[in-house]
This record gives structure tokens, sequence and C-alpha cells, in this order.
């Protein structure tokens, strides 16, 4: 009868799905008739070979297994061994863990949850049996995540990883707006990320927005981008003009946060913090001359400003403030300081297409605050043409009798715009409405180190309260910060 039975169940095998059926019947047969070894054994003959109804298959295999629990102990093991690998061949990974931890084998459970993408259950399983196996889910989550290339949900395990690969997919908003929600310190790491990218791409003027909207901290990471950002903008064409105010503002706002935040580390009064508090008056002086070109009245302190820069020439492009401070003087009708000033702007020209401005005759400028040492800029300011114009002017002043090659002098006997008297050596602050040294008739703030000259501010201040010009009123907004309340004030800042 055995020997009959091996050889049906051979045929039965050969058959496909009928002969599963007749497997499944003889298995059943057996199972009735107590022979639960040979049952178990024909159970696990229903195979992908004779068979392509997966839920058969397994239900043969899961039978095989409860007999073996049930009925033959000694071979629960292996045949649950058995099922549970032929369970995950054919997907059915849910039902291949439940099995092992029938067995005890945790590990071996938590692995087919991770290969079904049963992530939730293979959490639950490490948590509830293995503890000691749940940095090793996290893991794996982690590389799936990130294989699949699944960023937000991979930002709720790894935020890190999660951000790096929106960045890795150009995501760059999408980076931001989830770091937003991870706190100050990864959202400025992401937003230094992308300020560093957006210059790369030459579009600093959206970097700049970045720190506006999120936060400038004072961190020695971002200070090589918030230099590049103010080298990049005193460099641009169309900076000067009276359009150009809310560009310098928010410049000059955004080193403003960075200042006020250096004060309170370490850095307050280093040689960091200093390099940032000459940049935001550059920036500042800048946007105060764009709002005072709007207004006629104001011509004169736009003069004063684009004379005061030059000894901000470490800053700025040295041909671009001369050039700027030349043309400024020659329209308020200063000649012999115009003269001096294109005249230098001429020589720097010729030392930019040399590569080198070592050779300058420095003699105007011996006894100024107006720097020497200072970068050749990359490129020239002007275009050939109008270097030509004011080569022409310069060689027909050089004619005019009436015109001198020297600056004027003020009550000190210095430069009128320097800050620096050299006979006495006192240095005075500069006004932050002109950037001219504050002399006599000056207006104190309450914070230290800050002064207005009277005449420049209560110009100042008057213009704004008769045009009402926005641009005029949030300067006036930026130095009730930058400077505190006036001391003396004949005018207010309202």
């Amino acid at each position: 009868i055995s020997q009959w039975q091996d050889e049906y169940e051979r045929e039965s095998l050969k058959k496909g799905n009928s002969g599963a059926d007749g497997i499944l019947a003889q298995a059943r047969d057996w199972e009735m008739k107590g022979e639960h070894s040979r049952a178990i054994d024909m159970y696990l003959k229903v195979t992908p070979n004779s068979s392509d109804n997966t839920d058969a298959m397994a239900n043969a295999w899961e039978k095989a297994v409860e007999l073996a629990m049930k009925f033959v102990p000694s071979r629960a093991e292996d045949v649950t061994m058995v099922a549970c690998e032929r369970l995950a061949e054919i997907k059915y990974y849910s039902q291949s863990a439940e099995l092992y931890l029938g067995i005890e084998m945790v590990k071996e459970a938590i692995d087919m949850f991770i290969e079904g993408e049963l992530w939730t259950k293979a959490k639950k399983c490490a948590a509830d049996m293995a503890p000691n196996l749940e940095g090793y889910v996290e893991e794996r989550y982690v590389a799936f995540l990130k294989q699949k290339g699944k960023a937000d949900q991979l930002v709720d395990v790894d935020v890190i990883a999660g951000l790096d690969m929106m960045i890795q997919r150009g995501e760059w908003a999408k980076c931001i707006q989830t770091a937003e929600q991870q706190g100050n310190e990864v959202l400025s790491k992401y937003v230094a990320q992308y300020a560093a990218h957006l210059i790369k791409e030459n579009n600093t003027m959206k970097a700049l927005e970045l720190f506006l909207k999120h936060g400038a901290p004072p961190i020695s990471q971002n200070f090589n981008i918030y230099k590049r950002i103010v080298y990049e903008m005193v460099s641009m064409d169309g900076m000067s003009s009276p359009d150009s105010y809310k560009l310098w503002a928010d410049m000059r706002d955004v080193l403003y946060e960075v200042t006020e935040g250096l004060n309170k580390t370490k850095n307050a009064g280093s040689a960091v913090l200093k390099e940032f508090e000459d940049m935001l008056l550059v920036c500042h002086y800048y946007a105060n001359r764009a709002a005072c070109l709007q207004q006629d009245s104001l011509d004169s302190i736009a003069a004063q400003i684009s004379v005061s820069l030059l000894r901000h020439t470490d800053i700025i492009p040295c041909d671009k403030g001369f050039y700027e401070a030349g043309m400024a003087a020659k329209n308020a009708g200063m000649e012999n300081m115009a003269f001096v000033f294109l005249n230098r702007y001429l020589d720097i020209s010729e030392g930019i297409e040399e590569g080198s401005l070592e050779y300058l005759d420095n003699t105007d400028f011996m006894d100024t605050d107006i720097p020497f040492e200072v970068p050749v800029p990359e490129r020239q300011y002007l275009a050939e043409d109008k270097r030509e114009e004011v080569k022409e002017w310069v060689l027909a002043v050089s004619m005019d009798q009436k015109v001198e090659q020297v600056l004027p002098v003020d009550e000190r006997g210095t430069y009128a715009a320097s800050l620096v008297a050299p006979s006495t050596n006192i240095t005075s602050l500069p006004c932050v409405i002109t950037g001219y040294p504050v002399l006599r008739n000056k207006i104190d703030f309450k914070r230290p180190g800050r002064a207005a000259n009277k005449d420049g501010w209560n110009k100042f201040v008057m213009a704004t309260k008769v045009s009402h010009s926005p641009e005029c009123q949030d300067v006036l907004r930026f130095l009730g910060q930058y400077c505190g309340v006036p001391q003396n004030p004949s005018f207010s800042f309202g």
C-alpha cells in the first residue's frame, strides 16, 4: 500500500492544479488517519510547481506547521523554517513573520516584516519582543526610505537625511519649508546651504531674501556667505541708482542683525565684529544715498555720502568708489575734488588692466583716511567709452588754471571728509547721515559711538517730513534702532 501511495503522490505532483488538489486531498486523508508526519510531508509537497494558487500554497504550509506543533513537536522547528522560507518566496511576508514568532525566532520575524515593507509591524515587534533590535529596525527603515527616495517620511525618522535628500533632488523650497518646523539650528543650516547654492547660481538677491526672511544668525559658518553677498552687491551694475534703495536696505537690515548678534557673544569687540560693522555702515550709506537721490533737496548729502564711502574702498571696488565720488563732486560743482578723484580713478583703471595697483601715486591722499592697500577689482567698473569720457574731462580740466589738484580742508586743517586729523591724531565719529566727520554742531544719540552733524540731520529730517518719502522714513526707522533716540534733537525721528 505504501508503495502504491508514493506512486500516487508522484503522479499528483505532475498534474498542476488538479495535482495540487489531489495532494491536498491525500494530505487531509493522512491527517484523518492520524498519520500526521505523512500529512505534514504531503502539505509541504504543494509548491509553485504544482499550483499557481498562492493562497492554497500558504494554507497548506501553515497547516503543515500547525500539525507539527500539535502532533510532531520534534519536527516543529524544521517544518516552520521550510514554511517560512516558502512563504517569503511567494511574498507572504506577514504570514512568514508570524510563523517565525511561533518558534521565537524574533530577528527572522522582524526581517520578514522588513522584507514586506511592513514597518509598523516590524517596529512593534521589536519594541514588544526585542528592544535591542529597535535600532536595527530604524537603520533598515532609514536605508529603505533613502533607497525609495521617500524624503517626506525620512524626515520623520532622520531629519538631516530627509532634508539632504530633498537637496539632492533640487527641492530647495520644500527643504526650507520642512526645516522651518525643525527649530532654528536645523533651519539656519539649510538656509545657509541654500544661500550658498543661490550665490553659485548667480542669484545673490534671492540669497539675501532668504536671510531677510529666516534670520541671519551670528554663526561663523555663515560669515563668508554674508560677506560674499555684500561683495557681490557692491560690485553689481545698477546698484547706484535711486531705485536700488530696497536692496541696500535689506542688506543693511541683515547685517544689523548679524552685528547685534555678535555684540551679544564672545565676539563683542573682535576684528570679526569690526569687519561686519564696516560692511553694515557701507550698506547703510548706500541705502541712504539712494533715498537722498530721490529728493532734489538732498543732492548735497548724496554727494557727501559718495565722498565718505572712499574710506571703505577696501570693501567697495576702488575704481567704482573714486568714479562715483568724482562724479558726485563734479555735479556738485566741487571741481578740485572731482579732478583729484577722477584722476585717481583713471590711474586705478590702468592698474586694473595691468593687474596691480602697487605703483599708484598716493601723494594726494597722504593725510587722509582713504586706504592705499585695497584689492584689485576683478573687472572694470566702467565700459571703455565711459572711461574715455572721464579721460577727456580730466584732460580738459588739467588745462584749466582755476582747478587745482588739491582736496578741500576744514577747520582742523585736514581733508574735509577724513575722520582722522593727522596733526592731532584725534579721530572723529562719522555722521550717520553724510559719513563726514562730526565736529562741533552735533547730535548725540543714546547708543555710544553714534553721532550726526546737526545741519545734515536737520536737512534730512525736514526733507522726510515734507516729502513723506517711504525710503527716507525707513532710513530714520533704521537709525532709531542703530543709534537709539537723539539726545539733543532739533527734530525728532517722526
